[in-house]
Parts: structure tokens; C-alpha cells; sequence
């Protein structure tokens, strides 16, 4: 683990200065594009890691971001509920033009265009939470009550219930 250098990052650790988070962005050697590959850099649950999930509106065209908790499965009919539009997949040129990230460095704050933005609520059970910094090797930390005031989205359910 290193202080960022990547120019992504460091306009992630600006913006979180500049929204008064105090917080250091950080980046590895080895990716941190997944939730697992996240987890096992940093030496924290997989569940610890604030994911991006990023759809397309069908209606709207925008980007919709979904920041979950890394051992969630995100429910399309949930959160289609709470956009009020359906959703569609969002691609990796998509995502990249949308956001200004690529997948597997989607920031939860910071996008190049205006998205819809929700924050899956079982992030509130941990103390900090990882989140992408603006590339798929940087990462920083926050509580998860930041959240809201930071990405100025409000938490949904949104986990996909599974059943075995």
C-alpha cells in the first residue's frame, strides 16, 4: 500500500479534502477491481468493501450507481423501484463515459456526468468501509454514515435475496 499517485485518485482524495472527509487515498500493486481482490490487499472482509454497481437507465439513458456492500448480490427489480425507471447494463464504455472511472475504480463520488445514485443500506452495520478511489488499484476509507452527506444519495434496500 502506497499514497496515490494515479491522477484518478488523487482527484478522489481532493474531493473527499474538499467535502471534508478525512480519509487517505491509497494504492496497491496488485488490482483491487473486485471485492475479493480488495479485500484480501487491504486485510478486511469481503462485506467491508463499498462495491459499485453501475446500471443504465432504460427511460432516462443515465448512469444508475448502486454502492453496496461487497458480499451483496444487487436486485435490478429493487433498485428500479427506487429510480423509477428500469434498468438496463451498463458496459464498460458506459461506464467509463458515464462515470469517468472504469469498472473496477467507479468512485462513489466525483462522476463525469450526473447519476442516479443509491447507497445499499447494510453498509451501515460496519464501522469503515473501502470504497474505489477513481482506479481499479486505489482505495479509501470512510465511515459509512459519511455516505449520504458525501455522494448526497440515500440508503435502500437493494440486496437481492437469495435463497438456497
Amino acid at each position: 500500500m502506497k499514497p496515490a499517485s494515479h491522477p484518478n485518485a488523487l482527484r478522489v482524495a481532493r474531493l473527499l479534502i474538499e467535502a471534508g472527509v478525512t480519509t487517505q487515498v491509497v494504492e496497491f500493486e496488485q488490482p483491487t477491481r473486485t471485492s475479493a481482490e480488495a479485500a484480501a490487499a487491504i486485510g478486511c472482509s469481503v462485506a467491508e468493501i463499498a462495491k459499485s454497481i453501475v446500471f443504465r437507465g432504460k427511460t432516462s439513458g443515465l448512469a444508475v450507481v448502486v454502492v453496496t456492500s461487497g458480499d451483496n448480490r444487487v436486485s435490478e427489480a429493487k433498485v428500479s423501484v427506487h429510480v423509477d425507471e428500469a434498468l438496463a447494463r451498463a458496459d464498460a464504455d458506459f461506464v467509463r463515459l458515464a462515470t469517468g472511472y472504469a469498472i473496477g475504480g467507479v468512485a462513489p463520488l466525483g462522476h463525469a456526468q450526473p447519476v442516479k445514485l443509491l447507497l445499499d443500506e447494510d453498509l451501515r452495520r460496519f464501522e469503515k468501509v473501502w470504497a474505489a478511489a477513481g482506479t481499479p488499484f486505489s482505495v479509501f476509507a470512510m465511515h459509512p454514515d459519511q455516505l449520504p452527506g458525501l455522494t448526497g444519495a440515500v440508503w435502500a434496500d437493494v440486496r437481492a435475496d437469495i435463497r438456497q
